[in-house]
Protein backbone atom coordinates (compact mmCIF):
# COMPACT_ATOMS: atom_id res chain seq x y z
CA UNK A 1 0.00 0.00 0.00
CA UNK A 2 1.36 3.41 -1.26
CA UNK A 3 0.11 5.29 2.08
CA UNK A 4 2.27 6.94 5.00
CA UNK A 5 1.60 8.02 8.07
CA UNK A 6 0.42 11.62 8.32
CA UNK A 7 2.12 12.44 11.19
CA UNK A 8 4.78 10.90 11.06
CA UNK A 9 5.34 10.05 7.46
CA UNK A 10 6.34 6.35 8.08
CA UNK A 11 5.19 4.00 5.66
CA UNK A 12 5.21 1.32 8.55
CA UNK A 13 1.24 0.61 9.84
CA UNK A 14 -0.84 -2.02 10.01
CA UNK A 15 -4.73 -2.48 9.73
CA UNK A 16 -6.15 -1.58 12.80
CA UNK A 17 -10.02 -1.12 13.32
CA UNK A 18 -12.69 -1.07 10.55
CA UNK A 19 -16.55 -0.53 10.65
CA UNK A 20 -19.16 -0.15 8.18
CA UNK A 21 -18.14 3.31 7.11
CA UNK A 22 -14.09 3.32 6.86
CA UNK A 23 -10.83 1.43 8.27
CA UNK A 24 -8.47 2.62 10.28
CA UNK A 25 -4.39 1.92 9.57
CA UNK A 26 -1.78 2.16 12.70
CA UNK A 27 1.21 3.40 12.42
CA UNK A 28 4.02 1.23 14.00
CA UNK A 29 6.38 4.18 14.49
CA UNK A 30 4.52 7.13 16.18
CA UNK A 31 1.03 4.89 17.04
CA UNK A 32 -0.70 7.06 15.72
CA UNK A 33 -4.37 5.86 13.78
CA UNK A 34 -5.80 7.64 11.14
CA UNK A 35 -8.47 7.21 8.19
CA UNK A 36 -6.79 6.78 4.50
CA UNK A 37 -7.98 9.63 2.49
CA UNK A 38 -10.24 8.04 0.25
CA UNK A 39 -12.61 7.84 3.11
CA UNK A 40 -12.40 12.23 3.73
CA UNK A 41 -15.54 14.47 3.33
CA UNK A 42 -14.81 17.22 0.66
CA UNK A 43 -14.33 20.66 2.36
CA UNK A 44 -17.85 21.51 1.47
CA UNK A 45 -19.13 18.77 2.86
CA UNK A 46 -16.81 19.30 6.15
CA UNK A 47 -18.31 23.19 6.36
CA UNK A 48 -21.87 21.86 6.31
CA UNK A 49 -21.15 19.40 9.32
CA UNK A 50 -19.62 22.37 11.08
CA UNK A 51 -22.04 25.15 10.23
CA UNK A 52 -24.56 22.65 12.88
CA UNK A 53 -22.47 23.34 15.64
CA UNK A 54 -23.93 25.55 18.20
CA UNK A 55 -21.51 26.71 20.60
CA UNK A 56 -20.95 30.04 21.71
CA UNK A 57 -19.81 32.30 24.27
CA UNK A 58 -23.14 32.19 25.78
CA UNK A 59 -23.68 28.55 26.55
CA UNK A 60 -21.94 27.89 29.97
CA UNK A 61 -21.47 24.23 29.15
CA UNK A 62 -19.13 24.89 26.50
CA UNK A 63 -16.95 27.47 28.77
CA UNK A 64 -16.98 24.88 31.60
CA UNK A 65 -15.44 22.34 28.46
CA UNK A 66 -12.89 24.58 27.45
CA UNK A 67 -12.24 26.04 31.03
CA UNK A 68 -10.09 22.48 31.13
CA UNK A 69 -7.59 23.51 28.43
CA UNK A 70 -7.85 27.59 29.73
CA UNK A 71 -6.78 27.20 33.70
CA UNK A 72 -3.74 24.93 32.92
CA UNK A 73 -2.43 27.02 30.30
CA UNK A 74 -3.12 30.20 32.03
CA UNK A 75 -1.20 28.55 35.50
CA UNK A 76 1.37 28.45 33.04
CA UNK A 77 1.61 31.68 30.44
CA UNK A 78 3.10 34.70 31.98
CA UNK A 79 0.82 37.65 32.73
CA UNK A 80 -1.13 39.71 29.43
CA UNK A 81 0.55 37.29 27.06
CA UNK A 82 -0.57 36.98 23.45
CA UNK A 83 -1.60 33.76 22.13
CA UNK A 84 -3.25 32.12 18.76
CA UNK A 85 -6.26 30.09 19.04
CA UNK A 86 -6.02 27.81 16.23
CA UNK A 87 -9.18 25.93 14.72
CA UNK A 88 -11.79 28.43 16.55
CA UNK A 89 -14.78 27.11 15.15
CA UNK A 90 -17.75 29.31 14.30
CA UNK A 91 -18.61 30.50 17.97
CA UNK A 92 -15.27 31.67 19.16
CA UNK A 93 -15.56 31.28 22.92
CA UNK A 94 -12.05 30.15 24.10
CA UNK A 95 -10.10 33.46 22.62
CA UNK A 96 -12.60 35.64 24.40
CA UNK A 97 -12.41 33.67 27.57
CA UNK A 98 -8.14 34.33 27.79
CA UNK A 99 -9.02 37.87 26.92
CA UNK A 100 -10.76 38.42 30.10
CA UNK A 101 -8.15 36.96 31.97
CA UNK A 102 -6.16 39.60 30.55
CA UNK A 103 -4.41 38.13 27.74
CA UNK A 104 -4.42 39.14 24.00
CA UNK A 105 -5.75 36.76 21.12
CA UNK A 106 -5.74 35.94 17.49
CA UNK A 107 -7.98 33.83 15.95
CA UNK A 108 -7.59 31.57 13.15
CA UNK A 109 -9.62 28.87 11.54
CA UNK A 110 -9.54 27.65 7.93
CA UNK A 111 -13.64 27.99 7.61
CA UNK A 112 -14.66 30.87 10.04
CA UNK A 113 -11.62 33.12 9.92
CA UNK A 114 -9.37 32.07 7.72
CA UNK A 115 -7.10 35.54 8.02
CA UNK A 116 -3.24 33.91 7.36
CA UNK A 117 -1.57 37.23 8.54
CA UNK A 118 -1.96 35.29 11.92
CA UNK A 119 0.86 33.10 10.39
CA UNK A 120 2.88 35.97 10.49
CA UNK A 121 3.39 36.58 13.98
CA UNK A 122 4.81 34.85 16.96
CA UNK A 123 2.87 34.02 20.08
CA UNK A 124 3.70 33.08 23.80
CA UNK A 125 0.97 30.34 23.39
CA UNK A 126 -1.27 28.55 21.20
CA UNK A 127 -4.02 26.52 21.75
CA UNK A 128 -5.91 23.89 19.31
CA UNK A 129 -9.23 22.52 20.50
CA UNK A 130 -10.67 19.76 18.98
CA UNK A 131 -9.11 20.27 15.51
CA UNK A 132 -6.07 18.07 15.28
CA UNK A 133 -8.19 15.00 14.70
CA UNK A 134 -9.51 17.05 11.78
CA UNK A 135 -5.85 17.74 10.14
CA UNK A 136 -5.46 15.96 6.65
CA UNK A 137 -1.56 17.55 6.94
CA UNK A 138 -1.34 17.45 10.45
CA UNK A 139 2.56 17.43 10.34
CA UNK A 140 2.98 20.56 7.92
CA UNK A 141 0.14 22.46 10.27
CA UNK A 142 1.66 21.02 14.10
CA UNK A 143 5.08 22.57 12.42
CA UNK A 144 3.98 25.99 12.04
CA UNK A 145 2.42 26.22 14.62
CA UNK A 146 5.54 25.45 16.36
CA UNK A 147 7.60 27.26 14.65
CA UNK A 148 5.07 30.78 15.61
CA UNK A 149 5.87 30.01 19.00
CA UNK A 150 8.61 32.26 21.11
CA UNK A 151 10.83 30.16 22.69
CA UNK A 152 9.59 29.43 26.62
CA UNK A 153 6.10 29.38 24.79
CA UNK A 154 3.24 26.65 25.47
CA UNK A 155 0.92 24.43 22.66
CA UNK A 156 -2.11 23.36 24.37
CA UNK A 157 -4.01 20.34 22.25
CA UNK A 158 -7.41 19.29 23.14
CA UNK A 159 -8.39 15.89 20.90
CA UNK A 160 -9.08 12.47 22.77
CA UNK A 161 -6.54 9.99 22.51
CA UNK A 162 -7.44 6.55 21.86
CA UNK A 163 -6.33 3.50 23.72
CA UNK A 164 -6.54 -0.20 22.98
CA UNK A 165 -8.28 -1.05 19.90
CA UNK A 166 -10.87 -3.40 21.93
CA UNK A 167 -11.85 0.68 23.30
CA UNK A 168 -11.10 2.04 19.87
CA UNK A 169 -14.05 -0.61 18.56
CA UNK A 170 -16.38 1.19 21.11
CA UNK A 171 -15.35 4.64 20.96
CA UNK A 172 -18.08 7.08 19.80
CA UNK A 173 -15.18 9.66 18.88
CA UNK A 174 -14.15 7.65 15.84
CA UNK A 175 -18.13 7.57 14.73
CA UNK A 176 -17.70 11.55 12.86
CA UNK A 177 -16.53 11.19 9.55
CA UNK A 178 -14.82 14.56 9.63
CA UNK A 179 -12.51 12.88 12.73
CA UNK A 180 -9.69 11.27 10.42
CA UNK A 181 -6.73 11.12 12.66
CA UNK A 182 -6.59 9.91 16.24
CA UNK A 183 -3.47 10.10 18.55
CA UNK A 184 -2.11 8.29 21.42
CA UNK A 185 0.20 9.53 24.28
CA UNK A 186 2.76 8.04 22.06
CA UNK A 187 2.12 10.36 19.54
CA UNK A 188 2.49 13.23 21.24
CA UNK A 189 6.21 11.93 22.79
CA UNK A 190 7.10 11.53 18.83
CA UNK A 191 6.60 15.17 18.53
CA UNK A 192 8.20 16.02 21.64
CA UNK A 193 11.29 13.97 19.91
CA UNK A 194 11.31 16.29 16.92
CA UNK A 195 10.59 19.52 18.53
CA UNK A 196 13.09 19.04 21.64
CA UNK A 197 10.19 19.78 23.87
CA UNK A 198 8.94 18.72 27.43
CA UNK A 199 5.77 17.68 27.02
CA UNK A 200 2.33 17.12 30.09
CA UNK A 201 -0.56 14.81 30.01
CA UNK A 202 -2.86 17.02 31.53
CA UNK A 203 -6.03 14.50 31.11
CA UNK A 204 -7.23 12.38 28.73
CA UNK A 205 -7.42 14.55 26.04
CA UNK A 206 -5.22 17.39 26.56
CA UNK A 207 -2.30 18.08 26.34
CA UNK A 208 0.51 20.86 26.78
CA UNK A 209 3.91 20.79 24.68
CA UNK A 210 6.58 23.53 26.16
CA UNK A 211 9.12 25.20 23.91
CA UNK A 212 12.48 25.19 25.36
CA UNK A 213 13.74 28.75 25.97
CA UNK A 214 16.85 29.29 23.71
Amino acid sequence: MNLSCPLCSSTYHNLFAHDTQRIYRQCTTCKTVFVPPQYFLSSDEERERYDLHTNSPDDTAYRKFLQRMLLPMHERIPKKSFGLDFGSGPGPTLSLMFEEYGHTMQIYDCFYAPDRTVFEQQYDFITATEVVEHLHRPLVELDRLWRLLKPGGYLGIMTSRYDTVEAFDRWHYKLDPTHILFFSAESFRWLCKRWHALLELIDNDIVILHKRAE
